[in-house]
């Protein structure tokens, strides 16, 4: 292994590299499509695609997940074609035909996929009996940016960074552990939820919906609904 960087959005060819180098397999587009791993687009705001953005968002990492433009992904095709998506608040929406075309270079995938496949292969799960469920202390910068960022008009990585507020100690932030250093923070995303719905308004629906759909937010959904259950939401 060479120690490989792998960026927080990474291209086709920099994921291909960079799981070669962990994995000791070749690997190229079609190879990552056909492991399950989610291609996203960067789509900037347009008025023809007004309804995908939320208030005040202009710009987001949006999946490519329909079947058939996976499938022609897949196949080779040289640009990409996305007949549906999810909009900024991650829910699932249907482009007007003939859909969205970008060239294939758009393509970009999400760090914590990859490093999580490549885990999934270098580790595959022994089955055994399942272990009692435990909740994760929270969530990295990168996991509450690509499921809240679509939700707030403030620049959401930035706040993470100077940890003020709902954002810090005194809010949703913890440590990894008593020796983790300064940049090993993690989020509580149901603190910090209920947090954007105070401070920065939020709507609940739309923090509701991202609890009941995103995968990312599984583990804590027993607890984000035992506190709407206690604040009579």
């Amino acid at each position: 292994m060479t120690g490989l960087t792998l960026p927080s959005w990474a291209t086709a060819e920099e994921t291909s590299l960079w799981l070669s180098d962990k994995t000791g397999m070749p690997w190229n587009l079609a190879g990552l499509l056909e492991r399950g791993l989610t291609p996203h687009v960067w789509l900037d705001y347009s008025e023809e695609y007004a309804d995908l953005f939320a208030e005040g968002i202009k710009r987001y990492p949006a999946p490519i997940f329909f079947v058939e433009d996976i499938k022609r992904l897949s196949e080779g095709n040289p640009d990409v074609l996305i007949r549906m998506t999810r909009d900024s608040d991650r829910i699932s929406f249907k482009l007007k035909p003939p859909g969205i075309t970008m060239p294939l270079d758009a393509i970009r995938f999400f760090q914590l996929d990859v490093v999580r496949m490549a885990e999934e292969i270098l580790n595959p799960p022994v089955e055994a009996a399942p272990p009692a469920r435990e909740i994760p202390k929270g969530m990295s910068k990168e996991e509450v940016i690509y499921v809240f960022g679509g939700m707030v008009k403030t620049d959401l990585g930035k706040s993470l960074a100077d940890a003020i507020g709902i954002f810090g100690d005194d809010g949703a932030r913890v440590r990894k552990n008593s020796r983790a250093g300064k940049n090993s923070y993690l989020w509580n995303p149901v603190t910090l939820a209920l947090g954007l719905n105070d401070v920065y308004r939020v709507p609940m629906p739309r923090l509701k919906k991202a609890f009941a759909v995103q995968a990312e937010l599984a583990p804590w959904k027993d607890a984000w609904i035992e506190s709407l259950r206690l604040l009579g939401e």
